[in-house]
C-alpha cells in the first residue's frame, strides 16, 4: 500500500492553528479530523527536542492524541472480514488489544516520514442524517503530484460520538489492504499467525525519516 501511512503524517501533522485536546468535537466529523490534526500537531511540536532525543515518544502521543478518536474495534472487526466467526472468542480480545497497538505503531512510523506538506480539506457537508462521512483533502508537495485522502469516519448510535475508522489515499484503503494481507495467513494459519506478525512490527524501532516515504510494512519506496 504505496506511501499510505506516510501520507497519514503528513495528513495529521500539517494543520497548524493550535486547538487544545479538550476542543475536539466528536458531535462533527468534519470538526474531529481538523481537531485530532490539530491537537496532535501541536504536541509534537512542542516535544521536538525529546523526540528527536527518543523517536519511540512518537507511541505515546498517537496513544494519547490520535488513538482515543479512532474506533479500533470496528476497525479491528473490518480487516478480518468474513474470518471474523472463525476467530475464537477466547483469542478476539488478544487480537483487538494487540491491533490497538498495532495502530499506535503505524501511527508513529508515519510520524517519523513527515516532511512539512500542506493539507488542504474539503468544505464541511451536512451530515445530520448521515451514519457515516467521509471527509476528503488533497496532499499538496512541491516535489511530488497532488495527492487524494479521504478520512472514513462513524457515528456511535449510542453516544452520537464520530471516531475515524480508516483512511483511503489515491483509492486505497488501508483497512481493505489490511485485510487482504491477512486474509490468506488467516485461512492457512489462523489468528495465532496474525497476531504474532502485528507483534513483530510493533517491536521494532521508530525511527525518524523524513524526506522519505514508506509502505504500510516500512519498507521505503
Amino acid at each position: 500500500m504505496k506511501k499510505l501511512i506516510a501520507i497519514l503524517g503528513m495528513v495529521v501533522l500539517s494543520l497548524s492553528s493550535p486547538v487544545s485536546a479538550q476542543e475536539v468535537d466528536e458531535q462533527n466529523p468534519y470538526k474531529l479530523v481538523h481537531g485530532v490534526a490539530n491537537t496532535t500537531f501541536e504536541r509534537i511540536k512542542a516535544n521536538q527536542a525529546e523526540i528527536q532525543a527518543d523517536p519511540e515518544m512518537l507511541r505515546t502521543i498517537m496513544q494519547e492524541e490520535l488513538v482515543p478518536h479512532i474506533d479500533y474495534k470496528f476497525a479491528a472487526f473490518m480487516v478480518l472480514g468474513k474470518h471474523f466467526k472463525s476467530v475464537p472468542k477466547e483469542k478476539m480480545g488478544e487480537y483487538i488489544s494487540v491491533f490497538r497497538q498495532y495502530l499506535v505503531t503505524t501511527y508513529a512510523v508515519a510520524m517519523g516520514y513527515y516532511d512539512n506538506q500542506e493539507v488542504i480539506f474539503e468544505p464541511e457537508s451536512d451530515f445530520s442524517k448521515e451514519k457515516s462521512v467521509t471527509v476528503r483533502a488533497v496532499v499538496k508537495d512541491p516535489t511530488r503530484p497532488d495527492i487524494k485522502i479521504a478520512f472514513k469516519v462513524r457515528r456511535d448510535s449510542k453516544t452520537n460520538e464520530w471516531k475515524a475508522y480508516d483512511m483511503v489515499a489515491e483509492g486505497i484503503s488501508m483497512l481493505n489492504s489490511k485485510r487482504s494481507e491477512f486474509e490468506s495467513i488467516l485461512r492457512t494459519d489462523g489468528i495465532d499467525a496474525v497476531i504474532s506478525l502485528m507483534r513483530e512490527k510493533i517491536g521494532k524501532p521508530v525511527e525518524l525519516n523524513a524526506g522519505e516515504s514508506i509502505d504500510i510494512d516500512g519498507e521505503s519506496v
